[in-house]
């Protein structure tokens, strides 16, 4: 978090230097560029990484690494459940909640 520039509150790391928008398109392209099986199919925001084949378990540690490095965050072992990784649109919200300090496990 950084401080507001009108000091009233604190502005988390996707407000201050990213749109949902731009989040969403990095990780696709993130996905594209290391799982082959990604640009062989194509993938969309709903699409499900999981049952498609496209993300094993190897391939969510990869974007787990990713997702911490690129985003300045700390992703906690009892966080990386299947609901969290299953689609692109499933991820960001996850991390924008992360990002935020509002992750709450799925159900």
């Amino acid at each position: 978090m950084v401080p507001d520039a009108r000091g009233s509150r604190e502005l988390s790391f996707l407000e201050k230097d990213m749109t949902t928008n731009q989040f969403s398109e990095s990780i696709q392209s993130f996905i594209l560029e290391k799982f082959p099986l990604s640009r062989k199919r194509g993938i969309g925001f709903e699409d499900d990484l999981l049952e498609s084949g496209i993300l094993d378990s190897l391939g969510i540690l990869d974007l787990v690494a990713f997702v911490e490095q690129t985003f300045a965050i700390v992703l906690s072992d009892d966080e990386l459940v299947p609901e969290n990784f299953r689609t692109i649109q499933r991820l960001v919200a996850f991390v924008e909640r992360k990002s935020q300090g509002q992750v709450k496990l799925p159900q």
